[in-house]
């Protein structure tokens, strides 16, 4: 993976992460921060996934979470709204929808019928479910460790 794909990625991300401000109904203000920390989660999360670098999608996903709520943090009392209102928009983007979504189709396949490669896709939808649970909870640590080691209030509003 080349760097101007993974430019191109952190710039999706960051859109992504605007999408889902504007879908939640945050205040303009808030907008441009919110781009910049999806932005950051993304280049670091494709960055930690280069082959350059190698490090494993739960990390990388962990990595980006932490990144973009660090990013988040002075944006949120720069424009003085609560961590929430740019944290999780920006990091929505960083959620394991493919892994989510293969461990689903791996049950309903299962309560079907008994296929013939049987252990081979309990063994899929495991690994999947598995993964989709373990980078949820490192984008939830990464956010958290953010906001534990500034002290800072998560849910505090503007003064």
């Amino acid at each position: 993976m080349d760097w101007l794909t993974i430019l191109t990625r952190g710039f999706w991300c960051g859109c992504a992460a605007l999408g889902f401000g504007v879908l939640f109904n945050a205040p303009t203000r808030t907008l441009l921060p919110t781009w910049i920390c999806g932005c950051v989660a993304g280049l670091i999360k494709f960055s930690g996934l280069s082959p350059a670098v190698g490090l494993s999608v739960i990390v990388s996903s962990f990595l980006a979470s932490l990144g973009a709520s660090s990013i988040g943090i002075p944006l949120c009392k720069w424009r003085n709204v609560p961590l929430i209102v740019i944290a999780i928009p920006s990091i929505i983007p960083l959620v394991p929808g493919a892994f989510a979504y293969r461990a689903m189709m791996g049950l309903m396949k299962l309560t079907r019928h008994i296929p013939q490669n049987y252990s081979n896709m309990i063994a899929d939808t495991v690994y999947n479910g598995v993964m989709a649970l373990f980078i949820v909870v490192a984008i939830t640590l990464g956010l958290l460790i953010a906001v534990m080691v500034t002290g800072l209030r998560p849910l505090k509003g503007p003064a």
